[in-house]
């Protein structure tokens, strides 16, 4: 059901079962998944793609022009995974010459006045809670959750289910299962409530905790704690994709549990 209110602009292509709200404006360029919601006064700019089953809440925007004084009016889009919300006053950049696409991933829940910057790479099942602010090209992996108010600088990672504290500032890139709070932001422990409740087992946890107990809480420089890692514990998925990340890191790894020293300084 579209609203006789609503702007619908020729050439926007909308699925089926797809409601639209009284003055939400949807442009040309512009494709609607089935059974989408876009709510009251939400804007679904040139380039945004949403999967079925989304909801844009009210005076949300999707592929909005990006704040980047570099962009030159090159053709980019904003893509929108099946069955993510997106609530009121959230804002998703479409993507610049350096990707072109911003993406947000399937199932994710995007609060209250999020900002997803251009070229963000945001995965599945992940929660944005009331102003989390991703910059450019910011990438979040799957399961993240990023607490209110959180501020995430330009080329930041954060790994598959980590957990960020409120309010945190986030400059350096946060490893996968990580949880992280604190200013300057430090690790503060596994996400054990998070991964526990996506199923992981005892042992699995035990085993993620053992290798952060070696690279978070040792001393070691994180090169270091990697090759330690690697030659002391099995080879396990989640072991080869902790080292991997770090080792991969070009913004640096956030600080440790502590600040004191073994061996090596920190990196």
């Amino acid at each position: 059901m579209i609203s006789n209110l609503a702007y619908v602009a020729p050439g926007a292509k909308i699925g089926e079962n797809v409601t639209v709200e009284p003055f939400a404006y949807i442009a040309s360029d512009v494709v609607v998944g089935d059974g989408c919601w876009i709510g009251p006064g939400a804007a679904l700019m040139d380039g945004a793609r949403l999967g079925k089953g989304c909801k844009v809440h009210t005076s949300a925007v999707v592929a909005g022009v990006p704040q980047d004084l570099k962009f030159k009016g090159e053709y980019s889009i904003a893509e929108i995974g099946d069955n993510t919300t997106i609530r009121e006053c959230a804002t998703v950049n479409r993507g610049t010459a350096a990707r072109g696409i911003t993406t947000v991933g399937s199932n994710t829940l995007i609060m209250a006045y999020v900002h997803v910057g251009h070229d963000c790479q945001v995965g599945n099942n992940c929660v944005l809670v009331n102003n989390v602010s991703l910059a450019g090209e910011v990438v979040v992996g799957d399961w993240a959750i990023l607490g209110g108010h959180v501020a995430v600088h330009q080329f930041s990672r954060i790994g598959e289910h980590a957990m960020i504290g409120g309010g945190s500032l986030v400059s350096k890139d946060v490893p996968p299962y990580v949880k992280a709070s604190h200013t300057p932001l430090s690790y503060v422990g596994a996400n054990f409530i998070g991964l526990r409740r996506r199923g992981f087992s005892n042992e699995k946890i035990a085993e993620i905790q053992e290798i952060f107990r070696v690279l978070f809480q040792s001393g070691y420089a994180y090169s270091k704690g990697c090759n330690i890692v690697e030659e002391t514990m099995p080879q396990t998925m989640e072991r080869d994709l902790i080292i991997n990340f770090i080792r991969d890191s070009k913004r640096g790894i956030m600080k440790p549990y502590n600040s004191k020293k073994k061996e090596d300084e920190v990196e």
